[in-house]
C-alpha cells in the first residue's frame, strides 16, 4: 500500500493530513491450531506484510468522520450515539471506538481515511487488522497507555459486541504482537504467548484463495463454538482445554455424534500444536506439515469447516509433493495455507491454477506469505 495515496483521498475528503498520522496493522496467517482459541488452547499465528492503513486525525469535534477507500464509501457517526453505523464495516471503527471509550481513552472526534490489502473471506483476518489499526491509532493519537494486549481484547470486544462473532483472541493478539521473522506459540486462557524463530532454509509459506467467500457473522461459526461449550460444561470444566481424551470418553452416551466429533477435533488439534512446537525445535519441517494435513483431515471431517473446494486443493498440494497443506481460519471457504519446498513451488503453483481452473471454472489466487511486524506507527505528518 502506498501512503502517499491514502493522504491524497484524506486532503481530498477531510483538508490537510496536519496533526495526523499513518498507521498500519496486519493480517495473519495460523501455521496450526484452527478453532482452539475460544477453547482456551494454543495457536501459533504470525503477522503478513499485508494489512490495513489509515490516516487518522483528530478533527476536534464530537464527530468521527470515515471514508473506506476500497469500498468507496463514507460514514459519519457521532462519539456519544449509543447505536452507531447499521453496516457492519463501519460497525468494527464504531466499537473499537466504544472500546477504546470504556477503558478509559478519552477518544475526542476525528477523520479518517483507510485501505488494505488483505483479502476479503480469505481468513486472514481484514477486520482484526481494521481493528487493531484503529485501536493502535486512537490510543496513540489520544494518550491512552493501554498495552498491547488491552488493545487486542479491545477488538476481540468489537467483533463479540457490535458485529456477532464470538470470535477468540488469536486475530487481534497477532495484529498487535507480531514480529518479522517469528511466530508466537499463543495460550489462549492465559495470554502467555512466546516467540518461534520462522526462518525455514528450502521452504516456502503460500496461501492459495479458493476465492470462496465465507460469511462467519451468525453462521455456523458459533454452532461449532457451542458443541465446543456442551461438552465442556458436561465433562465439568471451564473449556476443552482441561478435557482429558478419558473424560471425553466417558461422555459419548450424553453427547450428540456430532459434538463428540467437535470435541475430537480440538483435542487432537491441542495434540497437533504441540508436536508441531517439539518439530520446530528441531528444525524438523517434515513432521510440521504432516501435522498440517493432519489438521485438515480434522477440520474436513470431524469439525466440519471445509467445502469441496478447499479439499481439492489440498488434495493438489498433496499430490504435487507440497511438504503440509490445510485449510486456514474460520472455515467455509478462503485460503489453504501450504509449506512448499522451494524445488516444487513452480510446479505447485501451476498445477493448483490449472486444475482449479478447470475443476471449478475459477481461478484461484496464489498469495505469497512473509511474516511482518504488528500494529505500528508508520509516518507522522507535519
Amino acid at each position: 500500500m502506498d501512503t502517499k495515496i491514502l493522504e491524497q483521498h484524506f486532503t481530498q475528503h477531510f483538508g490537510s493530513c496536519e496533526g495526523g498520522a499513518v498507521y498500519m496493522a496486519p493480517g495473519r496467517v495460523n501455521l496450526i491450531g484452527e478453532h482452539t482459541d475460544y477453547n482456551g488452547g494454543f495457536v501459533f499465528p504470525g503477522a503478513v506484510q499485508q494489512g490495513i492503513m489509515a490516516v487518522v486525525r483528530p478533527n476536534g469535534s464530537g464527530q468521527v468522520r470515515l471514508w473506506a477507500m476500497d469500498l468507496q464509501k463514507g460514514c459519519t457517526f457521532d462519539i456519544d450515539n449509543a447505536e452507531g453505523p447499521k453496516e457492519t464495516h463501519f460497525r468494527y471503527v464504531y466499537g473499537v471506538v466504544r472500546e477504546m471509550l470504556e477503558k478509559g481513552v478519552m477518544v475526542k472526534g476525528f477523520d479518517a481515511v483507510y485501505a488494505g490489502d488483505v483479502p476479503l473471506g480469505a481468513g486472514m483476518s481484514s477486520s482484526a487488522a481494521l481493528e487493531s489499526c484503529f485501536a493502535y491509532a486512537l490510543n496513540d493519537l489520544f494518550a491512552g497507555g493501554l498495552d498491547r494486549m488491552t488493545m487486542a481484547r479491545v477488538g476481540q470486544a468489537t467483533e463479540h459486541k457490535y458485529v456477532g462473532t464470538m470470535c477468540g483472541i488469536m486475530d487481534q493478539f497477532i495484529s498487535m504482537h507480531g514480529r518479522e521473522g517469528s511466530l508466537v506459540r499463543l495460550d489462549c486462557r492465559s495470554g502467555e504467548f512466546e516467540y518461534f524463530p520462522w526462518h525455514p532454509k528450502g521452504y516456502r509459506l503460500v496461501l492459495v484463495n479458493s476465492c470462496v467467500k465465507h460469511e462467519l457473522v451468525g453462521s455456523p461459526y458459533n454452532d461449532r463454538r457451542r458443541s465446543c461449550e456442551r461438552v465442556a460444561q458436561l465433562a465439568g470444566v471451564e473449556t476443552l482445554r482441561d478435557c482429558t481424551w478419558e473424560m471425553l470418553d466417558g461422555l459419548t452416551s450424553q453427547i450428540s455424534g456430532e459434538d463428540y466429533l467437535r470435541a475430537r477435533y480440538v483435542l487432537g488439534e491441542y495434540d497437533r500444536v504441540m508436536a508441531v512446537c517439539d518439530a520446530l525445535q528441531r528444525d524438523d519441517y517434515e513432521t510440521v506439515g504432516q501435522q498440517m494435513y493432519l489438521t485438515h483431515e480434522g477440520l474436513s471431517k470431524d469439525y466440519e469447516v471445509s467445502c469441496e473446494e478447499i479439499d481439492f486443493l489440498v488434495e493438489v498440494a498433496r499430490s504435487c509433493g507440497v511438504t503440509g497443506s490445510r485449510i486456514m481460519g474460520g472455515g467455509f471457504g478462503g485460503c489453504t495455507i501450504n509449506l512448499v519446498k522451494d524445488e516444487c513451488h513452480d510446479q505447485f503453483v501451476a498445477e493448483v491454477q490449472r486444475s482449479y481452473k478447470e475443476r471449478f471454472g475459477v481461478e484461484c489466487k496464489i498469495i505469497p506469505v512473509v511474516i511482518g511486524e504488528g500494529a505500528r506507527k508508520l509516518k507522522v505528518e507535519n
